[in-house]
């Protein structure tokens, strides 16, 4: 049995900037375990065509390494991936990364105040200190459709993308209409003979203000970093702004609702596809989403949108609630990803033995800050509980995260646990319950911001500056340390 002092899971943002500022601290006994065989997380996985961020890219990345050298405002997936790799390299983090080490079980033993760590069913590996940073958007959510498996062509979810397919002239089935698909959507309907679209929501659609970064700003930005850092704060706080209508007050939201409606009717002429475009509930209850060619795509005459849902699918196409069977000779699931469930994939025990699975199923999911769960000693998340957001980047939360766990892991070295105290923990998610209790993302819809007991354990309800400032100093009164 191997032993290190901190094992981090994951290597996409937040596992790579937990690793970068453990060296920063001076930690240098840990490693990266990746199920993979490359770095990167949800830009290694997401290959689909016209896959990018919907935040921009000035702001998508971390705030001690800007990046001069990305060409658009809104990165594409392999930019982001380049960029991620070229982090890696600069602060001497790619050699803590193990490959093909997919972390299955970790077990908590009270006897000697360690970790058990699991990799790939067989190997162990002891460790005091665990930090999952697996991510939430890269498991891919696939549709409970009945007959799914007797298809006869070609299927696959957009994040397993199979770019050994050539669409053109083919018949596409499309299945889902979030933020996936109203990327891909419009590639394939250049190349396909014919699309269905099947929608089962409508989502609420705003203009992208993407753009081409050329060669001399790029080379301003290298030259005059701190222009660079100005623009950045500018598309801060001008998304922290936007955190009014969705954590304050939603009547401010009708402005954005009044874009999103005028880009549909600017964008959509028939009026009977117009209303199955039109959303059925107030903006912001889901995930907005950003594009420019989405609702172009599909006026296109060979793209048909369905709304009528899927009763089974047939060795060669779907069949809807109606009766009416559509062909199909490729069949793109754009359906999404398991969030609330994907950290609970790999089985975590903690105090007694107890399943962090069963104890969010018994309690429901929650940890103090997103970060720390009373009963799971010296096991920290990164992208957890409440922490995910609707309006900004998630990589200033991954940061602040981050800055929180060094400060626990400092504490750690004066004690053999460190262990947040049960009553701080119910009182930040009661405190975080409370809040959502009046935001758009409580206003009725089913979003995949819901766990299984419908209750919202995703987003963050307050601005991000909150959170940063909650994260910035780790009280110590809020943990019970054990010595020994």
């Amino acid at each position: 049995m191997g032993q290190t002092e901190v094992v981090v899971v994951g290597s996409g943002f937040a596992g790579l900037c937990m690793a970068i500022k453990l060296r920063a601290a001076g930690i240098e006994d840990f490693v990266v375990l990746e199920q993979a065989e490359r770095l990167g997380g949800t830009w290694r996985d997401n290959t689909y065509p016209g896959c990018a961020c919907d935040v921009p890219s000035y702001l998508y990345s971390f705030s001690f390494e800007q990046n001069p050298r990305w060409q658009r405002m809104f990165a594409p997936w392999d930019e982001i991936l380049a960029y991620l790799e070229h982090c890696a390299t600069k602060y001497g983090v790619a050699g803590k990364i193990r490959y093909g080490a997919e972390v299955t079980a970790a077990v908590f033993d009270e006897t000697t105040s360690r970790w058990t760590v699991t990799i790939n069913g067989e190997e162990t590996l002891e460790t005091r200190a665990l930090v999952a940073g697996v991510g939430n958007l890269h498991q891919p959510k696939l549709p409970d459709l009945p007959g799914l498996d007797s298809f006869a062509g070609p299927a696959f979810h957009s994040a397993q993308w199979d770019h050994s397919q050539d669409l053109t002239g083919r018949r596409v089935a499309v299945v889902g209409t979030g933020a996936s698909a109203i990327q891909f959507v419009p590639r394939v309907a250049e190349q396909a003979a014919h699309l269905d679209l099947y929608q089962r929501t409508a989502p609420w659609i705003t203009s992208k203000p993407d753009r081409a970064i050329g060669p001399r700003e790029r080379a301003l930005h290298e030259r005059f970093p701190a222009g660079q850092r100005a623009i950045r704060d500018v598309i801060f706080w001008g998304l922290e702004a936007r955190g009014l209508g969705f954590a304050g007050n939603p009547k401010l939201m009708k402005g954005l609702e009044l874009q999103a409606r005028r880009q549909l009717h600017k964008q959509v002429k028939d009026p009977v596809l117009r209303a199955k475009l039109t959303p059925d509930y107030q903006i912001g209850c889901k995930r907005i989403l950003l594009s420019n060619d989405y609702y172009p795509a599909l006026t296109r005459p060979n793209v048909d949108v369905v709304t009528t849902p899927i009763s089974r699918v047939t060795e060669t196409g779907v069949i809807d609630a109606d009766g009416t069977e559509r062909p199909a000779d490729v069949l793109v699931l754009g359906t999404g990803f398991e969030v609330s469930g994907n950290l609970t994939r790999m089985r975590i025990l903690g105090r007694d033995g107890t399943d962090l699975a069963d104890h969010w199923k018994q309690h429901g999911i929650g940890a103090h800050l997103g970060i720390t769960v009373a009963g799971y000693p010296n096991l920290f998340l990164l992208v957890g509980p409440n922490t995910g957001l609707g309006h900004s980047s998630m990589v200033f939360m991954i940061e602040a995260q981050v800055r929180y766990v060094v400060q626990a892991l400092r504490l750690l070295g004066r004690a053999s646990t460190v262990e947040v105290r049960e009553d701080v923990q119910e009182r930040f998610v009661d405190d975080v319950q409370q809040r959502l209790g009046d935001t758009v993302w409580e206003s009725g819809c089913n979003s995949w911001y819901l766990d299984a007991q419908g209750r919202n354990s995703t987003i963050w309800p307050e601005f991000t500056v909150g959170y940063w400032r909650r994260t910035r100093r780790l009280n110590p009164a809020d943990f019970v340390l054990t010595r020994g």
